[in-house]
């Protein structure tokens, strides 16, 4: 378990809303987007920060969900990395399959404040707005926080 890991995490909070975000992180982020997404075009010819509608498959070609795909290229993301948000239907079971899906292409599941850690450690923030940020250690999660 490394900074160097590419990861991935459910950023909302489970059942609460009509969509959940599911966040990757790292040098591979895009190349595990580019794995599990089907659109238009791949995410690696994706502008940075746009979205674009396509359906998240697993490695056996089920269907998960259709869902909103963004790129966020290194450095202009949150965490300085290139960062990829899926945004698919809430509820507990289709986020957690896109998650797996992720996990099962090549990403390791994120550590409780990871998203943050890594931001402060690629000076995307300062140890006081880390300590403020809140977003990637909610208490559905296990483990603690980055800061507290």
């Amino acid at each position: 378990m490394t900074i160097s890991d590419t990861i991935a995490a459910i950023s909302t909070p489970p059942g609460e809303g009509a969509i959940a975000v599911v966040r990757i992180s790292g040098a591979n982020a895009i190349e595990i987007a580019d794995k599990i997404f089907r659109g238009k075009e791949k995410p690696s010819r994706f502008a940075s920060h746009v979205q674009h509608l396509g359906e998240i498959f697993s490695a056996e070609n089920e269907l998960i969900d259709q869902a909103v795909v963004s790129v966020h290229r290194a450095p202009a993301s949150y965490t300085g990395e290139d960062l990829v948000e899926i945004s698919c239907h809430g509820g507990t079971l289709v986020s957690a399959k896109v998650l797996e899906t992720c996990l099962r292409a090549g990403v390791r599941a994120a550590r409780p404040g990871e998203f943050t850690e890594r931001a402060f450690l690629n000076g995307k923030m300062d140890l006081t707005q880390a300590g403020r940020d809140r977003s990637d250690s909610r208490p559905h999660r296990s483990g603690a926080p980055f800061c507290h």
